[in-house]
């Protein structure tokens, strides 16, 4: 096997391309390690794609300057206010210096790569470029087939109804269809021309190369459901050229930076993130339903966590109201129509979806997802331009209607919404920030039913929200730790419970019609950065009520990490070791700005810009002992509160 799992396909990377059909993710060195075609979340296609050269000579081997290995050196980062990725690999022991740029091409099934060769050295250099594409369609280890179509002058590989076409600018000097990987490290391709298997190789030369001099080779890889649509977005791309195809790029992300609302803070490293998560957000908004996921998948095998290439309604209506605040309505609409599709007939929407709107794998009811999604809604109505705000109500009406019935019908005898998963899909409880997230759903549908004239829903629906908040501050305040409760009727295992009762602990235990009993503890004491949402943004409790001033305080004193700073999720929290995050150091930033503390605001925004990756995206978490990238890369939500924040301590500051 040429490399470990891992190295193919490791957890971290550091870049993302894509046009909204296409998607891939990218190692720093230029490999790409991950793509996604012809939606955003799946199917994913890439086994493994490599890129190197090997100097003429006999006994020369590739040198593959996608790696680090080889004593190869890499500088990466993105075009300015594109969503084109740059690289420059060199090596003290190769002659040729190796820039590429990778990207994939708005409106069309094509990704590009390409690449400069520039001979360092003071005599001339012949030298052979070597493309290695192991693509296995839909992620299935079976059935593939790699051809070498020689209408097309491409290795085409195929399953069903994946086809995908890599070919150059240049007619190839060699190939080999299948079994290619040792082949193209030794630079003897051999003209094989069909195999199922699904890797293949294709080879250019180029002749004496003067010192100084650059050659210049593009490689494009087309998709289609069949041979010949992949055939003509090839020849498309071809017919235009990479400098043509280029210059389109570049124009269209920079025209659609500039149709976003410009940042609202006048500070060059605050407007460079900014921008960057305008444009890393709308490469996980899916060009054909309007869906948005939380980030690439990067754990295919849920080896380490539950998997992120889903769309969470929860993440998504922070999403789109920070889309909202950067003037990029239509993304927002085409989520909310995509919500219609995914929502259950009872009412309520489900933890995660994929893009068509069909149920991803889940831990069961999230309540806080359905009514993130009516307060979303709202949220919508309220950016959009008064003339459109009508026809917008008209389309979500039924769907907002029956996703109140059913937060109506969920709340229990305590006041309270029923016990479901917290937002971080551990634990079973009735969770305080669920519960506010729930008041600012109905609130955000009694707002939507009054304008339609439904005065008996908007009245039926505020009372509703009414006895939530009272019952958030009657129940769930914890007056020792100055603090709210995480939750109240924790669901616990049996040792848990037994503990909780001889230390004196209010508990106690329902028994469901087959008899399996659930033990609960009354009250979940873990301090939680959540309980920042009670306030900003559902405003279950005033953001300037004294319970909500001690809860960020108590926040700030207890979950900054120690070593590097930054908010962690919870007390004890063991995910990935317990590392801060960055959507959470933003909700205390916004926490802050909402309270006029915009000195606060500002430090936890700088952490956050801080620790961005080298390539300017934020990721999910930063290592608690090093302060580097920890998890996840970009995570949508993150770039997302940056954009909130961002306005609000611009909107605080004015």
């Amino acid at each position: 096997m040429m490399t470990s799992y891992l190295e193919k396909k490791p957890y971290l990377v550091d870049a993302v391309i894509g046009n909204s059909r296409f998607l891939a993710s990218l190692l720093k060195t230029g490999r790409l390690v991950r793509f996604w075609w012809p939606n955003v979340d799946l199917p994913q296609h890439a086994d493994t794609i490599r890129s190197g050269i090997r100097m003429a000579g006999a006994g020369e081997r590739t040198r593959w300057f996608d790696s680090e290995e080889g004593g190869w050196t890499h500088r990466s980062g993105y075009v300015p206010r594109t969503n084109i990725f740059a690289v420059q690999a060199s090596s003290k022991d190769c002659p040729i210096e190796a820039r590429s740029e990778l990207y994939a091409v708005p409106g069309q099934d094509v990704l590009v790569f390409d690449y400069k060769f520039t001979n360092t050295g003071s005599v001339p250099a012949s030298f052979s470029f070597y493309f290695y594409s192991s693509i296995t369609p839909c992620e299935n280890p079976f059935y593939h087939t790699t051809q070498f179509h020689e209408p097309t002058d491409a290795i085409a590989h195929f399953r069903h109804r994946y086809y995908f076409l890599v070919s150059g600018a240049n007619v190839c000097t060699s190939y080999q269809a299948g079994n290619a990987w040792d082949a193209a490290s030794e630079g003897r391709l051999n003209g094989s021309a069909i195999d199922m298997v699904p890797d293949g190789a294709m080879e250019w030369a180029f002749q004496n190369v003067a010192p100084g001099e650059t050659a210049a080779m593009t490689v494009y890889l087309a998709a289609g459901h069949d041979l010949d649509s992949a055939a003509a977005a090839l020849a498309t791309a071809k017919d235009t050229g990479a400098e043509a195809l280029r210059d389109w790029t570049r124009r269209y992300w920079e025209t659609y930076v500039d149709s976003a609302a410009p940042c609202p803070i006048d500070r060059e490293d605050v407007r460079e993130l900014y921008e960057r998560s305008v444009l890393a957000m709308k490469l996980m908004a899916d060009e054909q339903t309007g869906s948005i996921i939380a980030a690439p998948e990067f754990d295919e095998y849920f080896s380490r966590c539950g998997g992120y290439a889903f769309c969470w309604g929860r993440d998504a209506a922070f999403i789109t109201t920070a889309l909202d605040k950067a003037g990029l309505l239509e993304l927002s609409t085409r989520f909310y129509e995509w919500t219609l599709t995914a929502q259950d007939k009872d009412g309520a929407w489900q933890q995660r979806h994929y893009h068509d709107g069909s149920l991803a794998p889940s831990w069961g009811l999230q309540i806080d997802e359905g009514a993130s999604i009516l307060w979303g809604m709202h949220q919508h109505y309220l950016a959009l331009a008064v003339s459109e705000r009508g026809e917008f109500l008209k389309l979500v009406w039924d769907s907002v209607r029956r996703g109140a019935a059913f937060l109506v019908r969920s709340i229990e005898s305590n006041g309270l919404p029923m016990a479901s998963r917290d937002l971080w899909e551990e634990r079973e409880a009735q969770h305080t920030y669920s519960s506010a997230a729930v008041f600012a759903g109905l609130r955000a549908a009694a707002a939507m039913a009054d304008v339609l004239g439904e005065a008996a829903l908007a009245g039926e629906w505020n009372a509703a929200a009414d006895r939530i908040a009272q019952q958030i501050e009657a129940l769930c305040w914890n007056e020792g730790k100055g603090v709210f409760y995480r939750a109240v009727n924790l669901t616990v295992g049996e040792r848990e419970y037994e503990e909780a009762v001889q230390g004196g602990l209010a508990v106690s235990q329902l028994t469901d019609a087959k008899g399996y009993v659930k033990n609960r503890v009354t009250y979940d004491p873990i301090v939680d950065v959540s309980l920042l949402g009670i306030s900003v943004p559902f405003e279950a409790v005033k953001p300037d009520h004294p319970y909500a001033v001690r809860t960020a305080d108590t926040i700030e004193a207890l979950l900054t990490s120690p070593t590097v700073s930054g908010i962690k999720r919870y007390e004890g929290d063991p995910y990935i070791g317990g590392n801060p995050w960055i959507l959470t150091t933003l909700w205390l930033a916004q926490y802050r700005a909402k309270t006029g503390r915009l000195d606060d605001a500002w430090r936890l925004l700088d952490w956050a810009i801080q620790h961005r990756t080298e390539s300017g995206l934020l990721p999910e978490q930063v290592d608690r002992e090093t302060g580097e990238t920890a998890w996840v890369v970009p995570l949508t939500w993150s770039h997302a509160m940056f954009i909130l924040a961002a306005h609000m301590i611009a909107e605080a500051s004015a």
